[in-house]
């Protein structure tokens, strides 16, 4: 793994000095052929607050906290662009991002190959906001404004349904008071196991309205921040999982159906943890149980579920499929797709996902 560090180093050139509490980021965006700027492109970086657009000159500037993100390049009529930043990087003076036009000959055989499904929003609309949005107390108070941007595809040799968009989702969160404008790449259902996944960028722009009201998204916040994913993450790259509130135990990768669970001592042995210009280097292999004791699970999971009334701990399963996982100071880690949540924190879905940026008070 600290091969992989020293690739990422190289990639982002030089570590920086690591005390400073912000970095920038300069770059321009131009048409890969012929090396003209693109005006007007969005530059973002996913699951945050930041974003902006290109000048006449196909330059943007962002001011982002320490840590890591994902930024995301796109532009009408070209592939996106995607490329991991981070404060623990130098950048250049300008990072340059070439994109690629559309093969728009490909998309029309794509569409031609597949079975549209033709009352797709009314048919599986509800399923799909269940398994995307969620169904968290939360999740009822988020409204997509564009669904019908949706395109719904249903496989019946694979038993499985895919949800497309041609253009961005708007989502208004009005329990954590956010827009969320949501570029989807793909949503995907097997029925055969019952697994849903879904890839996309989120950027997040705050509500404007009252300060009373801003008050209440304010405890909404930390009512779904504590005890989640990004808490966990944030904790464990500062060693402060213990006092937290988390409890970690190791299961039995050989065998499934035992449920007992090995306390992990120590978290932050030579074997476990180190950090590496920044990072944490989380050397985790096969299942993890994750408890969360100062809150309480919410009583409408419980009831999904059908788990015992008294259940006392918030509880997710953490499966890593391969020999860990790193973690930037803004409790941003990769690869992402390695890593994968069963229990709490998948319930919790997009209606209840906070961005990096966002500061715990």
């Amino acid at each position: 793994m600290k091969n992989i560090i020293a690739l990422l180093l190289v990639l982002g050139i030089v570590a920086n000095a690591f005390s400073q509490k912000e970095f920038t980021v300069l770059g321009k965006v131009v048409d890969s052929a012929t090396g003209q700027p693109l005006t007007g492109a969005s530059a973002f970086c996913q699951n945050t607050t930041q974003g902006t657009i290109t000048n006449d000159k196909g330059l943007f500037f962002l001011k982002l906290v320490n840590g890591g993100y994902d930024l995301v390049v796109s532009y009408t009529g070209y592939q996106k662009a995607m490329l991991r930043i981070s404060n623990t990087q130098t950048l250049g003076d300008t990072l340059l991002l070439a994109l690629t036009k559309e093969d728009k000959s490909m998309t029309e055989v794509a569409v031609v190959a597949t079975s549209e499904v033709a009352d797709g929003l009314a048919k599986y609309g509800n399923f799909f906001m269940d398994n995307f949005i969620g169904t968290t107390p939360f999740a009822g108070q988020c409204v997509v404004k564009n669904p019908e941007a949706l395109h719904f595809f249903y496989t019946k040799k694979r038993n499985r349904l895919k949800v497309t968009a041609h253009e961005d989702l708007i989502i208004q969160n009005y329990a954590l008071g956010y827009i969320i404008r949501y570029q989807l790449d793909s949503f995907s259902y097997d029925y055969n196991t019952n697994i849903s996944q879904y890839t996309g960028s989120p950027l997040f722009t705050e509500i404007d309205t009252t300060e009373a009201v801003k008050a209440a998204w304010k405890k909404n916040r930390a009512r779904t921040y504590l005890g989640s994913r990004l808490h966990f993450m944030r904790s464990l790259y500062d060693s402060t999982v213990a006092s937290e509130g988390f409890i970690v135990e190791k299961l039995d990768d050989n065998n499934p159906k035992n449920i007992q669970g090995t306390p992990v001592k120590n978290l932050y042995s030579e074997d476990l943890y180190e950090k590496d210009s920044g990072i944490a280097v989380i050397n985790w292999q096969g299942q993890y149980r994750v408890s969360f004791k100062p809150v309480l699970p919410d009583k409408k999971f419980l009831q999904e579920f059908k788990l015992p009334e008294n259940t006392r701990y918030q509880i997710t399963v953490v499966s890593v499929t391969t020999d860990g996982f790193f973690i930037e100071p803004n409790g941003y880690f990769y690869e992402q797709y390695e890593v994968v949540n069963s229990g709490y924190w998948a319930w919790k879905k997009l209606a209840e996902l906070l961005p990096y940026d966002y500061v715990y008070e």
